[in-house]
C-alpha cells in the first residue's frame, strides 16, 4: 500500500468508493472535483496494485492553526488491513505540514469502529451535534493536539450567527452566554442585540454593529465593557454612498457615543494591542474584536469575532460565521487558534487600518 495526494484523474474512483462505503451523506462528484483542487483542502488516497483502497480529506481554515478531517472512507475490500489507521496518520502529518497543530472531526455516534480508532489514536471527545446526518443520527466531535501541548478547556459557549449581518450581535450572545446565562444563546436575543447596536446601513442591505453600539448593548444587559478604537469619528461611512443613509448612520452613532458617556463606559482612543487582549483574557475577560473579513473568508467587509482564550502562541477565537458553502460546521469556527502574528494582521480593517475592540469584563 502507498499513500499519495489525489488528482483529478482519481475522481471516478473516489465517487465509486464513496458509494460503496456510505449509504447516505455522500460527497458528490462535483464536490470531489472542487475539493481535490482547492488550496484550502487536501485529499489523500491509499492504494495498492488493485486500485484505491481509501481516502482522507482534510480542510484548512485560513489564518488559523486548525485543520478538520472532513471525510475518511475505506473500501469494503480493504477492511481489516489498517487502511483507516494509515490514512488517519497521513492526515495528521498533512495537517502538521500546513502548520496546523489541532485536528478536529465529526463521526456518527453509532460508528463504534471509527470511534474506537480515533480514541486509540489519541483523540478526545469535545462535543455532540444532534440530528447531524441525513437519517437524523447525532455526530460526536473529536479533536487531537498534534504537538506536545496541554489541552485547554474554554468556558465560552459558541453561537453561530443566523444572518449575514449579525456577527457583532452573535459575539454578544456568546459573551452573555458565558457571563450571565446560556438562555442568551438564542436567535431572538441575537436580533435584539443587533437592533440595539447596529450602524443601520452598510454597503448593501442591513448594517452591522459598531463598537460604541456593542458596548452600549453590553452595558444595558449587565456586562462591564471597555472600548478601544483608533478612530472615534463616525465609522464605516465609506461603505455607504447614499447621503440620506449616511446621515442616518451619523445620527445613530452620535446617539451611541452620547449613551457611552452617560453610562460612563471607558473609551481608549488607541488599539487594543495583542498584549492588552492577552492580559484581558488572563484576567477572565473576553474581547469582541473587529477583523477584516477578507482575511477570514475572502470578503472585504468588517467582521466581529470573540477572543476568549490564549494558549501561549495563539489567540483563541469564536468566529460566529460558518461558511456552509464550503461544508464548514461549528467545528471549523469555534475555538479557532490564531497565531499571534496573524491575529495582529487581521485585526485591521480598510485602507485606514481601523482597529476596534470591546473588552468584556464580565458582569458589573
Amino acid at each position: 500500500m502507498r499513500i499519495r495526494a489525489a488528482t483529478p484523474t482519481d475522481i471516478d474512483a473516489l465517487v465509486d468508493l464513496e458509494n460503496a462505503a456510505f449509504s447516505a451523506d455522500r460527497i458528490s462528484r462535483r464536490s470531489f472535483r472542487l475539493l481535490v483542487s482547492r488550496p484550502t483542502a487536501a485529499t489523500l488516497v491509499c492504494e495498492d496494485e488493485g486500485g484505491i483502497l481509501g481516502y482522507a480529506m482534510i480542510l484548512f481554515r485560513k489564518g488559523t492553526g486548525l485543520a478538520r478531517l472532513y471525510s475518511i472512507a475505506v473500501s469494503p475490500r480493504a477492511t481489516g488491513r489498517g487502511v483507516g489507521r494509515a490514512l488517519l496518520e497521513a492526515a495528521e502529518t498533512e495537517a502538521l505540514g500546513h502548520d496546523r497543530y489541532l485536528l478536529r472531526l465529526e463521526v456518527r455516534e453509532d460508528n463504534a469502529a471509527a470511534i474506537a480508532l480515533y480514541r486509540r489514536a489519541g483523540y478526545r471527545k469535545i462535543g455532540r451535534y444532534e440530528d447531524y446526518y441525513a437519517d437524523h443520527t447525532p455526530a460526536l466531535r473529536f479533536e487531537k493536539l498534534l504537538r506536545e501541548e496541554e489541552h485547554a478547556v474554554y468556558e465560552t459557549p459558541f453561537y453561530e450567527q443566523t444572518t449575514d449581518f449579525t456577527c457583532g450581535a452573535a459575539c454578544l450572545n456568546m459573551a452573555m452566554g458565558r457571563y450571565v446565562s446560556a438562555d442568551y444563546l438564542d436567535p431572538v436575543w441575537e436580533i435584539r442585540f443587533w437592533r440595539e447596536a447596529t450602524t443601520i446601513f452598510m454597503m448593501s442591505g442591513m448594517g452591522g454593529c459598531e463598537p460604541f453600539g456593542l458596548a452600549v448593548a453590553a452595558h444595558q444587559y449587565g456586562l462591564d465593557p471597555e472600548i478601544y478604537v483608533t478612530d472615534t469619528r463616525v465609522l464605516f461611512l465609506d461603505t455607504v454612498r447614499d447621503p440620506e443613509k449616511r446621515q442616518v448612520m451619523e445620527l445613530a452613532q452620535r446617539d451611541f457615543r452620547q449613551r457611552v458617556v452617560e453610562a460612563d463606559i471607558p473609551v481608549m482612543s488607541h488599539a487594543a494591542s495583542l498584549n492588552t487582549i492577552r492580559a484581558a483574557i488572563a484576567r477572565g475577560h473576553s474581547a469582541i474584536v473587529l477583523v477584516s473579513g477578507y482575511f477570514m473568508f475572502g470578503k472585504k467587509v468588517p467582521h466581529w469575532v470573540l477572543a476568549h482564550g490564549d494558549d501561549g502562541r495563539h489567540i483563541i477565537l469564536h468566529d460566529p460565521w460558518v461558511e456552509d458553502k464550503i461544508e464548514e460546521t461549528a467545528s471549523d469556527a469555534a475555538n479557532l487558534p490564531v497565531p499571534y502574528e496573524i491575529f495582529d494582521r487581521i485585526t485591521r480593517f480598510g485602507k485606514a487600518h481601523l482597529r476596534a475592540a470591546v473588552i468584556i469584563k464580565g458582569k458589573r
